[in-house]
């Protein structure tokens, strides 16, 4: 429109009305003349009038365009996320992020970074006109509490606690999914920001770590266990012992440490205890003024792991109540999730034995080799110092190795029909009946009498 407008100007301007009259001139020619100037005059009037309405009315970000302008992501101090029924917060304090909702425990510092550059960089690939009244019908209800119409609200300040920016997401964009001729999913959002009341905006990225619930924000580090020595379980609310078990070296199969006579260990039921938390997760942490209400005190089991590194872990676990029986009502005993605490003590050597008549050379080699695994065994110890005191959910899959009683790890030897009764000497299976003497038969009886006829 803004052509349209310097094309007519121009028409306007090559155009000159006739200062004066030759009197060869005719006065309809003159009236023509004059209605075509005042024409064109008015269409211009108009023309400039609608691009003057258009600027107006546009939004202040256009496609291309990042959606924050200069938003100062290394400012970030505190990011609260709301959604329908939950909300996280996230705080950074000694250059270390934490979720308020989880007694402060570390949050995943990678995810944190990644929402803050993908915020920091989102382009607009389209600009509604609308004001902040429209935004239930982009999934951005701040009243609903359902997901699909409440959307997810972020909002970002700095250590000051002053507002950077509040930033709303609604609806997945799925104009992929209906233009793909085989479908597919969604190719980005609605997104709203509240400074900008100019009008909504659509944008590419999915944002796929953004969530409302605190445990997705949660660290992922965990205790891992290696080299283990010897492992040992109690009976459910007892300090007897169900098992224990132990091993010559890290390469050598687990056997009972206290085997009664004759009693053997099943090998394949015992190996999954060499791997036992080497790559274990959790999937939440429970804060302490909860942990009430989840636990089952009566069925809780003692574990001592210990490592051929000097480590010895000091594990509890119990069953995790079904949600129902969290809430009061009765329901059957939880077997998806157990709840799980840590402690950890290490003896580790600080000098490295020197065998008598080492060479300098090896010496040097052995000793930075002695180091480097010293740093990393320190290293681990902290790292599994900073769970103590925590109550993890873990699944039932993560313990289930432990959670077997004492027989279920003996050795029942072969089956009843794994071998054939032993043959006598002498005969095989091919030999023919043995006949029996005659002498030997049973003689036979003589047939009853008849009773004589009346």
């Amino acid at each position: 429109m803004v052509a349209n407008s310097i094309h007519h100007d121009q028409l306007i301007a090559n155009f000159q009305p006739p200062i004066s009259l030759s009197t060869s001139m005719k006065p309809r020619t003159v009236i023509v003349l004059w209605i075509i100037a005042l024409v064109l005059g008015i269409s211009v009037y108009f023309i400039k009038k609608s691009a003057s309405n258009e600027e107006k009315t546009t939004t202040n970000r256009t496609p291309g365009q990042t959606l924050l302008a200069d938003f100062p992501a290394d400012k970030v101090a505190t990011i609260e996320i709301t959604g329908a029924k939950q909300s996280a917060t996230l705080a950074l304090k000694d250059g270390k992020w934490s979720v308020a909702q989880r007694d402060s425990f570390p949050a995943n510092k990678r995810n944190i970074n990644d929402l803050l550059r993908s915020l920091a960089e989102l382009k607009v690939s389209q600009a509604i006109e609308a004001g902040p009244s429209f935004a239930p019908r982009f999934g951005m209800d701040e009243s609903s509490t359902a997901a699909e119409t409440r959307g997810i609200t972020a909002v970002f300040k700095d250590s000051s606690g002053k507002e950077l920016a509040k930033v709303s997401f609604g609806k997945n964009l799925d104009a992929a999914a209906e233009s793909s001729p085989i479908g597919g999913g969604a190719s980005g959002r609605f997104i709203r920001n509240h400074a900008d009341e100019s009008g909504f905006y659509a944008v590419s990225e999915l944002l796929g770590t953004l969530s409302e619930d605190p445990k997705s924000w949660l660290s992922e580090d965990f205790i891992k266990v290696d080299k283990i020595e010897s492992i040992s379980i109690t009976k459910p609310s007892s300090d007897e012992n169900e098992w224990e078990f132990t091993r010559a070296d890290e390469n050598a199969d687990f056997a009972f440490t206290d085997a009664y006579p004759g009693v053997k260990t099943d090998v394949a039921a015992t190996a999954p205890l060499k791997s036992l938390f080497s790559f274990s997760r959790f999937d939440d942490v429970i804060p302490a003024a909860e942990v009430e209400k989840k636990a089952t005190p009566d069925k809780l089991q003692k574990a001592v792991i210990t490592t051929f590194e000097g480590f010895t872990y000091n594990v509890t676990l119990q069953p995790a109540k079904p949600a129902a029986a969290q809430e009061g009502a009765k329901g059957p005993p939880a077997a998806d999730s157990y709840l799980m605490t840590v402690a950890v003590t290490a003896e580790l050597a600080k000098e490295r034995a020197k065998p008598e008549g080492e060479k300098p050379e090896d010496a040097d080699a052995a000793q930075k080799s002695f180091d480097e695994k010293l740093k990393t065994l320190t290293e681990n110890l902290d790292k599994a110092k900073a769970l103590e005191g925590r109550t993890f959910e873990v699944s039932k899959y993560t313990v289930e190795a432990l959670l077997k009683n004492r027989t279920e790890f003996m050795d029942k030897g072969p089956g009843p029909e794994a071998a054939a009764p032993p043959v006598p000497e002498g005969i095989s299976a091919v030999t023919s009946p043995i006949e029996i003497p005659s002498t030997l038969a049973r003689p036979e009886q003589p047939a009853p009498e008849e009773a004589p006829a009346e």
